[in-house]
């Protein structure tokens, strides 16, 4: 499956040129919908974005900067008195900067976009294409965002990324609380229709790997981000949690809500849990310098296992978003606005001779003639909100231009009340239907 949605965006990019060896590319890929390569094709631009930002943050490469003849401090000899300060390249202040330029131009998209109905608006070539053309942008915007002075720029910065990091999370967690919904009603179904005790066994093992995890994380962050005496506020966040999780998990067997969600159980409420400890550990890690276990001794950029699982999980979270559909699930968690509509109105071929011939030549076809798929301007706020998601993550949540050290209440408690949200959230989906029973939740 995974091989087929990177042919399907690789279709859209190997179609852009005319030559024999691009066609030849194209005529092996899969046929998509033009709404599903699109997403697929923004999706790559990000992860390309990404990429670039860790490259910066690689270790060493500070050091390995100082052999560039041209740049300051360099011990290289070059002609003349050019000199470049490199140091603006590397390090969490170049994170910043990469990420400014590839959210502006997810802004600017999401400008143009407004009010898009269908794809015979003169906007959906934009959308849909011209993607040599809107590399180029992005590469030229993040190469000017190098020559933005330091001044304030990092710490009002810093103040915008906090806030779309935190919009982010949000989408994240109703991403997240779809999935689970999705997972556990495709398995519940399949154990219904087949009785296979295969897929009761997949069922209980899932869940119960997930709650031993989630239990795991809990010994884990007493043991390292507590202390007998002290760090009162932490033991609060993962006692709290703690019972949060379990109250989330008994609520979704109660029999009221059984009966109105038969589907409902024990497996998504093991998932919620995961994440929530997740949430609780990352938010611990910016805690106080004396009960952070995270806090290195080293001032020099890098990453850690907190920042490697959160890329983990957000990349993850972007493709769900570009290749699930809603279901009858999406409307209650609320990710109906988030996902493509199933089925959108209209097919129009790009490629083809037309009929059925036309259809099976076509390898991106358009499926919003009549109707978009989804809301393209919100689309592009998402993945603005996603980049700068990226930045907080890969920086650790603080100022690049202050003194290095993890500790960032603010970021703090961005986080703990996201996993707060993330339990509300989920016990809404368990609840509304039998709170509003004459409220079609399906």
């Amino acid at each position: 499956m995974g091989a087929v949605l990177g042919l399907c965006s690789a279709a859209q990019m190997a179609c852009c040129c005319t030559s024999a060896a691009c066609s030849l590319c194209c005529s092996a890929c899969p046929s998509c919908a033009n709404s599903t390569s699109t997403r697929l094709m923004y999706t790559l631009m990000l992860l390309l974005v990404m990429v670039a930002a860790c490259v910066t943050l690689a270790p060493g490469l500070h050091e390995q900067m100082k052999k560039v003849p041209f740049c300051e401090n360099s011990t290289g000899i070059v002609p003349g008195n050019f000199k470049v300060d490199c140091d603006q390249a590397v390090g969490y202040l170049a994170v910043y900067r990469i990420c400014f330029a590839a959210c502006l131009f997810f802004v600017l998209m999401a400008l143009i976009m407004i009010g898009v109905k269908s794809s015979k608006d003169p906007r959906a070539g934009i959308q849909n294409g011209f993607w040599g053309i809107k590399y180029l942008v992005v590469i030229g915007g993040i190469i000017g965002a190098f020559f933005i002075p330091e001044g304030q720029f990092a710490s009002t910065w810093m103040v915008f990324g906090m806030i779309g990091g935190f919009c982010f999370i949000i989408i994240q967690l109703i991403l997240i609380i779809d999935f689970a919904h999705s997972w556990a009603e495709k398995w519940v179904s399949n154990y219904e229709e087949s009785q296979s005790r295969g897929w009761y066994s997949a069922l209980l093992l899932a869940m119960l790997s997930c709650y031993a995890l989630t239990l795991t994380g809990i010994v884990l962050l007493y043991v390292y981000y507590t202390k007998p005496d002290g760090c009162d506020l932490s033991k609060f966040f993962i006692s709290f949690n703690l019972i949060l999780v379990v109250i989330a998990s008994a609520i979704s067997i109660l029999p009221s809500v059984q009966e109105h969600q038969p589907r409902s159980g024990l497996l998504q409420s093991a998932v919620v849990s995961l994440y929530v400890m997740y949430l609780t550990w990352s938010a611990l890690s910016n805690s106080a310098g004396e009960c952070n276990a995270s806090i290195s001794a080293t001032n020099e950029s890098s990453f850690d296992k907190q920042s490697i699982i959160g890329l983990v999980i957000w990349v993850c979270s972007v493709l769900y978003s570009c290749v699930r559909t809603a279901s009858s699930s999406s409307k209650i968690t609320m990710s109906e606005h988030i996902l493509a509509k199933e089925g959108a109105g209209g097919y129009d071929s790009i490629e083809g001779d037309g009929g059925e011939a036309g259809r099976e030549e076509t390898k991106v076809f358009d499926n919003e003639a009549d109707d978009v798929a989804y809301s393209w301007t919100f689309f592009h706020i998402v993945f603005a909100l996603a980049s700068l998601y990226i930045m907080m993550t890969l920086t650790n949540w603080y100022n690049p231009s202050s003194q290095l050290s993890k500790e960032n209440v603010a970021s703090m408690w961005i986080k703990i009340t996201s996993s707060w949200l993330c339990v509300g959230l989920y016990v809404w989906t368990l609840v509304a239907p039998a709170v509003f029973p004459d409220r079609d939740f399906s």
